[in-house]
């Protein structure tokens, strides 16, 4: 067993991260939100709730429903826009420590661009570029379901940024998720994020209709677990130098470990965050335990197949 402390820091895109394990986009606020609650500064980075370049007020109704082994959710971005999260929020964010992902979504390609070029010149470390949210009407998903699509606003982006690197979001609702990850590649994307959540429907027996006014919502949580491990291992074998980052439906260390070991250069918590806050400051410490237990120095010797 190697009783040395092993490094659990890493680099995706040029930007530094002490450990692998980043809070997801709508679960964590804007940081201070938890500040009180889990040490926030051993986090390895954390994703901004959904920005988009004006105020969003978010739909209407019930926006969280649960399943029996997850969360469905329909928040449509609220969000208090760009202007006010840089003037604001950042400045508060940047304080607490962890590499900062801002997560940017959009309407159009225009608001796509202009939110880049904020973003670009400001203090966040990198873009996360959503295009597979499924809970807003204009632009989110619109964009992540066709390769074509994709590259239509992902290049502009790319084209707009000169000192963030971009990471592109893919949804799991995509009918060919390889070439749609190709397709952002190609576009310019630094690395690939995923998976958002998947497109599902509840129905409220009493009243005979569905949940949510928008009909369907975001499924997350441990019932598509093994679902994204598949999509991630795949992308892994598409891409064999490509960043990725996993996600969907990890709540503990061993979760967290068989992305890693699936190919994910670093993973993203959301929904388990709700359950239990400490979750993340929890697996940190299981991946710690793993690799001082089976001889591990660094991260990086984690992806062997």
């Amino acid at each position: 067993m190697n009783n040395t402390k092993p490094d659990l820091s890493l680099v995706i895109a040029g930007v530094n991260f002490k450990n692998p394990v980043i809070a997801a986009s709508g679960t964590f606020g804007y940081g201070s939100e938890y500040a009180s609650i889990i040490d926030v500064r051993k986090l390895g980075g954390i994703c901004t709730k959904g920005l988009t370049l004006m105020p969003r007020a978010g739909n209407r109704g019930v926006r969280l429903h649960e399943t029996p082994a997850g969360l469905m959710n329909s928040i449509g971005l609220e969000n208090p826009g760009l202007e006010v999260f840089l003037e604001k929020e950042l400045p508060r964010l940047r304080s607490l420590g962890p590499a900062v992902i801002a997560n940017l979504s959009g309407s159009s390609i225009e608001e796509y661009t202009e939110g880049a070029r904020l973003l670009d010149a400001s203090g966040v470390d990198m873009i996360e570029l959503n295009i597979s949210c499924p809970n807003v009407k204009a632009g989110g998903m619109s964009f992540g379901l066709d390769p074509e699509a994709a590259l239509s606003v992902t290049e502009p982006v790319r084209r707009v940024l000169s000192h963030k690197p971009l990471m592109v979001k893919l949804s799991p609702n995509a009918p060919d998720l390889v070439a749609l990850a190709r397709a952002c590649v190609n576009a310019g994307a630094d690395a690939l994020s995923l998976v958002n959540t998947f497109k599902a429907l509840a129905i409220d027996i009493h009243t005979r209709k569905p949940v949510f006014e928008n009909i369907s919502a975001g499924l997350s949580g441990p019932a598509i677990r093994p679902i994204a491990l598949r999509m991630v291992w795949e992308l892994r074998e598409a891409f064999p130098s490509a960043a990725i980052v996993g996600m969907g439906g990890i709540s503990a260390s061993v979760d967290a470990l068989e992305f890693l070991l699936a190919g994910a250069s670093a993973i993203q918590v959301g929904s388990a965050t709700f359950v239990h806050p400490a979750t993340m400051i929890e697996i940190i410490g299981g991946i710690e335990e793993y690799m001082v237990k089976h001889d591990f120095h660094s991260i990086g010797e984690l992806p062997i197949r």
